[in-house]
């Protein structure tokens, strides 16, 4: 990958998509679009970007108008200089939903973009429609896995070397041979741009214990959510047990728990059909 516009990813075939920079507050935020329909907005991991979801994009711009981003301190959007905690990743969310003139949507949250969204739906709850978190982040402070995504994240960063990059993605994965080279390659460029390692610094705040703890999602939280919910963990996620993922889905009130085989943190990735399918049946896009 040559630049940040390139949009040449094996995953999106032949869908017709667009890839522009909105302005949110102090953030120039690059921002996909495809499809058409009710807006279903595709929320990646810590330290992610938008490709996250290449190989989803295509099947749910078939029945949706599916927006992809890249938050603050994140991918090609503006690098943050101060760290970022849940309620600056709200503002964004929300900003951003005021300048693409969106109203309500579907929320997709994949890690910390499932702890972003959960704490969204509880606190604007006339804005989202229905609730997907895939592997979701903020209700555990489990020490062994904040220091892992914290040294592998800004090792990655500090020096973008094929091999680093690689075992970040392959962390994530329950099969490594699922990172592909040219996944490899994009993030790759993203993480050598100038500037980005002091960004990934401040990103990675939410992996202190302390600042964490103030930001995990409360039982409250949970109860306030009143959009429709599916909760999406898998066999293999490095990040915690699927009674996690239970546990949250039993404190929804209107939420139902599914889990994906051979699959690591990202099932949105390794097991894609699965994943696409579940998300379309629970959206109302599937066949009836």
């Amino acid at each position: 990958m040559n630049n940040a516009t390139s949009t040449v990813w094996v995953g999106l075939g032949s869908t017709e998509h667009t890839i522009s920079y909105v302005t949110v507050g102090p953030w120039r935020t690059r921002v996909l679009q495809a499809g058409s329909g009710e807006p279903l907005v595709l929320m990646p991991g810590t330290g992610g970007h938008l490709e996250a979801y290449a190989r989803n994009i295509a099947a749910l711009a078939e029945k949706f108008h599916v927006v992809a981003y890249d938050y603050p301190g994140h991918g090609y959007t503006t690098f943050t200089e101060h760290d970022l905690e849940l309620p600056d990743y709200l503002t964004h969310l929300d900003g951003l939903l005021d300048a693409l003139g969106l109203d309500r949507v579907h929320l997709n949250g994949e890690s910390l973009g499932g702890w972003i969204a959960v704490k969204y739906a509880a606190s604007r709850p006339e804005r989202v429609r229905r609730l997907v978190l895939n592997t979701p982040g903020g209700t555990m402070a489990r020490p062994e896995v904040m220091a892992r995504i914290r040294d592998l994240s800004q090792a990655a960063a500090d020096e973008p070397s094929p091999e680093r990059i690689r075992a970040r993605l392959e962390w994530l994965m329950a099969d490594p041979a699922s990172v592909t080279d040219e996944l490899v390659d994009i993030r790759r460029t993203i993480y050598s741009q100038p500037g980005f390692a002091t960004s990934m610094s401040h990103i990675l705040c939410l992996q202190d214990a302390e600042i964490r703890r103030r930001n995990l999602v409360t039982e409250e939280e949970l109860a306030s959510v009143t959009a429709p919910t599916l909760v999406v963990w898998t066999s293999d996620d490095p990040s915690g047990p699927a009674a996690a993922g239970i546990d949250m889905a039993d404190k929804i009130d209107d939420a139902r728990f599914e889990l994906i085989e051979n699959a690591g943190h990202w099932p949105q990735w390794e097991q894609h059909e699965r994943f696409n399918g579940l998300v379309l049946e629970f959206l109302g896009g599937g066949d009836q």
